[in-house]
């Protein structure tokens, strides 16, 4: 039997790798054995936003944007999302609340 941890080196090699489909189903696993871990759950959205499961990956993002408003890796990544799906209007506010966490350059 895998352990988590087995389980998740798996899935971060599939991703380092560049085999996002597979490693987005690895982290889906995961992320319902333990749906509280936010890390887990970007890395799956990561996962999803490039493999262009986009649908997939803006329903993760939106759950760790509530979950923690100010994350702005995951808001970056929610604009991101929204953008390639072609709903600009929408990508903006989470664009425009990223760049104004995020510290100054």
């Amino acid at each position: 039997m895998n352990t988590l941890t087995d389980r998740y080196d798996r899935a971060t090699f599939l991703f380092a790798a560049g085999d996002h489909i597979e490693a987005s189903r690895a982290l889906a696993d995961l992320v319902a054995d333990e749906p509280a871990s936010s890390s887990l759950r970007l890395l799956l959205a990561r996962a999803y936003y490039h493999s262009a499961q986009l649908g997939r990956a803006e329903q993760e993002l939106r759950t760790l944007v509530e979950q923690n408003p100010v994350d702005v890796y995951a808001r970056l990544l929610l604009g991101r999302t929204l953008q390639r799906q072609s709903r600009h209007d929408d990508a903006a506010a989470h664009l425009r609340l990223a760049e104004a966490m995020s510290p100054a350059a």
